[in-house]
């Protein structure tokens, strides 16, 4: 019989897929659909900080600033009470999918700075959270913040974040960083449980009509997956951390290379969103008669087969394997 069970967060789940922080987490019917269609844990949408800070003052001062010179200034940001529930629903919401659900609910908290609001971690935690998943989502506009400050705040809030919980915790990251696996290093060392690889940045469009700056949210496409599968291949068995691939898994295929290339769980939501809840089904039969095809009778047997650790070619990770790719396409053209 096939085994798809597989540990994540010092969790034991039955199969690597588990729900990405989504809309579909917002409602309960959605969770007990996803958890009938099999996934196997589910990572809530995220809890924003300035939803928790909203009415402090030093929030207001900074949304505020400069609107004298600017009228439009506030129209910036979202109304956050009509963006996503507040803390306390937020909370409320944990109890009530802890207490209907049979698989494990991840809370997520998606926040830049230190302070008061990361006392809520601890009150998912209370509410009934298995794990945590911290989302660090910022743009470095400030000329004057180096690279080593900015990594330097994100350690200080997971360590910050750590004192506050027991509860397994994983930070859900961006690729934008100088030297990706000493940072991710330090990030373990300073609380990580996990690593959630990558974070997709969202860009803002221009609206050539009305001059003014839009919001744009795309789904990701298969091919985006590639970035995460590199770094999951290289960082594999070189940390204390199970790490987790999130952007570009659309098939079962997918989440077979994730596996091998050393990813503990995938974490689907575009697919979901594109395709349904039934795709969680459909991805899974598909994984399962893989393995019967070619004889592996477990996902562990072969999650890291295929890292840099354990490929013939380790440089393929790297630079040469750049070069290589420039190479073949010359000889598509000139043939």
């Amino acid at each position: 019989m096939l085994d798809l069970t597989t540990t994540y967060l010092g969790l034991t789940l039955k199969n690597p897929l588990v729900a990405a922080a989504s809309p579909l987490s917002k409602k309960i019917t959605n969770a007990r659909r996803l958890e009938d269609a099999g996934v196997s844990a589910v990572v809530m949408y995220s809890l924003f900080e300035e939803q928790i800070v909203n009415e402090s003052r030093a929030l207001n001062y900074y949304l505020n600033r400069g609107t004298e010179s600017y009228a439009e200034a506030l129209s910036y940001f979202p109304e956050m009470d009509h963006y996503n529930i507040g803390p306390e629903e937020y909370l409320g919401l944990i109890q009530k999918l802890k207490s209907t659900l049979d698989i494990p609910v991840i809370a997520s908290l998606n926040g830049v700075s230190t302070g008061g609001w990361i006392n809520y971690a601890h009150r998912m935690q209370e509410a009934g959270a298995d794990a945590l998943e911290l989302n660090i989502y910022y743009i470095p506009t400030d000329f004057d913040i180096t690279s080593a400050e900015l990594e330097q705040n994100y350690i200080d809030l997971v360590s910050e974040m750590r004192q506050q919980i027991r509860i397994p915790m994983a930070v859900k990251l961006s690729p934008y960083f100088t030297a990706l696996p000493s940072f991710a290093r330090h990030l373990v060392e300073a609380g990580a449980s996990g690593l959630v690889l990558f974070n997709r940045f969202y860009q803002p469009d221009l609206d050539i009509e009305s001059l003014e700056v839009v919001p744009s949210l795309e789904l990701s496409t298969a091919h985006e997956m590639r970035l995460p599968l590199r770094w999951i291949a290289i960082l594999y068995g070189r940390l204390p951390a199970d790490l987790a691939l999130t952007t570009g898994a659309h098939n079962a295929e997918s989440i077979l290379k994730a596996m091998m290339a050393g990813a503990s769980v995938v974490q689907p939501a575009s697919a979901l969103l594109l395709h349904g809840i039934h795709w969680t089904k459909e991805t899974l039969a598909s994984i399962e008669a893989w393995m019967e095809r070619y004889e592996y009778e477990s996902i562990q047997k072969m999650r890291g087969s295929m890292s840099q650790q354990a490929v013939a070619d380790p440089a393929a990770f790297e630079r040469a394997n750049y070069m290589k790719a420039l190479t073949s396409f010359d000889h598509r053209i000139l043939a």
